[in-house]
């Protein structure tokens, strides 16, 4: 399971062979280092921890700056861990830059949705609201009823609704990797991602990649 860390940097347009517009998503795409290698023997599964982003020491715990010198690896704030069907071929201290992906590839990235605060069933959901007419005067954007009066008479668990919009963890599957630039860290992603500028985000190899024409 290839994967890497990266910062959101923001939009811009590529224009490929046939002079078409693509709309792509740059991404700061590490240099990543390996903090920790896990095997079924030692741990019950496979699965590698990178890190990203150097910090002060200042701003990590005594127990991280202990967990990251075991692995020779700068401060890193940012770890997370890429789970592997079988035992992965890396080791400590491996650093992954973003030439790990190629042009073409399909990945899977994740980051944290914008936060958009308290929003209603209209725009949070996209329900129609009341009707506009015969009287209405402040209905317009009013859920309606959500739930029976008569027995179990209550409103059932996942029903939609107002509330927290954005700020939640979100995947978007099976998009192209449009370009890659070695030499600057850089991802150019076919279309958007997750995310605000500056945010984090885990691009990796798609789970469920798109058959072949």
């Amino acid at each position: 399971m290839r994967g890497i860390l990266g910062k959101k940097v923001g939009m811009t347009q590529l224009f490929d062979d046939s002079g078409q517009v693509v709309p792509v998503t740059i991404i700061e795409a590490g240099p990543c280092t390996v903090t920790q290698v896990k095997t079924v023997d030692s741990d019950g599964y496979n699965a590698v921890q990178i890190g990203f982003e150097e910090a002060p020491e200042r701003k990590l715990t005594k127990g991280q700056r202990g967990h990251l010198a075991k692995a020779g690896a700068p401060t890193l704030r940012r770890l997370r861990e890429l789970r592997y069907a079988e035992a992965p071929e890396l080791n400590l201290g491996d650093v992954i830059k973003a030439d790990v992906f190629e042009e073409g590839d399909y990945v899977d990235v994740t980051g944290i949705s914008k936060g958009k605060g308290f929003a209603g069933t209209v725009k949070r959901h996209g329900f129609a609201g009341g009707p506009k007419t015969h009287g209405q005067s402040d209905r317009h954007r009013a859920p309606g009823s959500a739930g029976a009066g008569t027995p179990p008479g209550h409103t059932f668990p996942g029903m939609r609704g107002p509330g927290q919009m954005g700020n939640k963890r979100v995947t978007v599957q099976n998009v192209q990797v449009a370009l890659v630039d070695a030499e600057r860290n850089l991802l150019a992603i076919k279309g958007s991602v997750p995310g605000a500028r500056g945010s984090l985000v885990l691009v990796r190899e798609a789970v469920k990649k798109p058959k072949q024409a």
